[in-house]
């Protein structure tokens, strides 16, 4: 097991960050690790990477206890923060060769030519990364992460402020490091997760509310969602007061998407358009997204 955390509460005065939270992740699992802003995300990842000791419980990296062990679980975890962190005044190769030289590497060109060819940073790596997009700085940040060839990988938001295909090129150098390493994934885009991750790990308010497979998460969803077409003008509010409607939400005067509870609901409308005189012109179920999930568990 890569990451094991048992029973880990973090408490600042009268405020409780963290409340008996536990989880593990395996060796090649690529892991969403999601929640509201304020709900324990950083406090919990900071505690993995023994940036931040806990109040009580235990983490395990890698087999081993990350209390008293400060220096050789760093050497374990490769770290991407939110705000990269880079000195834009350094050459791409000078910085990675600052960075063999922190974690006192023997290989140092030898390593430096592995992650640039990675990262994709062959064509950037004599520029100085002042001269970087974001996206190329991204680049930068992750092949920081990874230098000294670390057995777990923890991202923060590492696709913020990137452009579309930025957002693509990170992701699948993402999915190509977690072939061989453990990736915990922390972001708020939803599209992002279900691309790059097949579990999620949901925390709010301190507390684990979800540690389940997408499409596990997806099934569980109480309610469902159906986008309908009628050939006339329909008032939501007609719409509203068919059994078993939760939400109306109007597109145009003759489009809708719904909200329902059970499936019979498509017979309902159907019958609602007949007794109306009107004709469905489209009638197709949408399959609950993980961010109509996160909503729901995180109200």
């Amino acid at each position: 097991m890569s990451i094991k955390v048992q029973n880990i509460s973090k408490i600042y005065g009268k405020q409780t960050a963290l409340n008996k939270v536990s989880f593990e992740i395996k060796k090649g699992e690529i892991v969403g690790f999601l929640g509201p802003n304020g709900a324990g995300k950083s406090t919990m990842m900071k505690i993995i990477c023994a940036y931040l000791s806990a109040t009580e419980g235990e983490v395990e990296v890698c087999g081993k206890k990350v209390q008293n062990k400060e220096e050789e679980i760093k050497k374990l975890i490769g770290y991407l923060p939110e705000h990269n962190p880079l000195y834009l005044d350094m050459y791409v190769k000078e910085f990675l060769n600052f960075m063999c030289g922190i974690h006192q590497l023997k290989n140092k060109q030898e390593k430096i030519q592995e992650v640039i060819e990675l990262t994709g940073l062959q064509n950037e790596q004599h520029k100085k990364i002042k001269a970087l997009s974001k996206g190329y700085r991204q680049r930068v940040g992750l092949a920081h992460a990874i230098i000294h060839d670390p057995e777990v990988l923890i991202l923060d938001e590492p696709t913020t402020g990137l452009d579309p295909n930025q957002i693509i090129e990170i992701r699948e150098l993402i999915q190509k490091i977690g072939k061989e390493k453990t990736v915990i994934l922390s972001s708020h885009i939803m599209q992002e997760v279900e691309a790059i991750c097949k579990r999620v790990i949901i925390i709010d308010k301190g507390e684990i509310v979800a540690n389940q497979t997408i499409e596990e998460l997806k099934s569980r969803e109480q309610s469902f969602l159906l986008e309908v077409e009628f050939e006339t003008t329909v008032d939501p509010e007609s719409l509203s007061s068919i059994t078993n409607v939760l939400d109306v939400t109007k597109i145009t005067d003759t489009s809708f998407q719904i909200e329902s509870s059970k499936d019979e609901v498509r017979k309902a409308i159907a019958k609602f358009a007949l007794d109306n005189d009107n004709v469905i012109l489209k009638l197709n179920k949408k399959d609950a997204s993980l961010e109509q999930v996160f909503q729901n568990l995180t109200k």
